[in-house]
């Protein structure tokens, strides 16, 4: 599978990184994965530096209002790093597009240093909301 993520919730990190051919069934299987996981408020960092895809436009269209759809579902989005060759920027401006117009800190990097420091430094200065509920009693 060329799409691969981890979540941490101690760290409140989802690490996406595409390495091959990513389908748009793999995308969405990853959406639903951060979904299910209460993972939206995490701080994400998004890796296709070795990504491709034979996604057309319609598909990469169908990701963004489906991202941007999720923005109703969760108060909080934690910021977003996106890590790209220059070469693949075109084949993505309108889901870069559609996802900066949300309410979420976006940053496109041509480096994963770059892209880390950045996603540190904007998860100190807005931090998510403290989950809503009866305290959950230590075992």
């Amino acid at each position: 599978m060329p799409l691969h993520w981890t979540i941490d919730s101690r760290l409140r990190l989802f690490a996406a990184v595409c390495d091959g051919d990513v389908a748009l069934e793999e995308v969405h299987r990853m959406i639903d994965v951060a979904v299910a996981s209460n993972a939206l408020g995490y701080r994400k960092i998004f890796d296709g530096t070795h990504g491709d895809t034979r996604m057309g436009p319609i598909d990469i269209l169908a990701i963004g209002v489906r991202m941007r759809a999720l923005e109703k579902e969760a108060e909080f989005h934690g910021p977003l790093a996106v890590i790209l060759p220059e070469d693949k920027h075109l084949i993505l401006t309108r889901l870069l597009g559609i996802l900066a117009a949300s309410k979420r800190p976006l940053r496109v990097f041509g480096d994963a240093d770059r892209a880390r420091k950045w996603l540190d430094s904007v998860s100190h200065r807005r931090a998510p909301p403290e989950p809503r509920g009866s305290p959950v009693p230590a075992l």
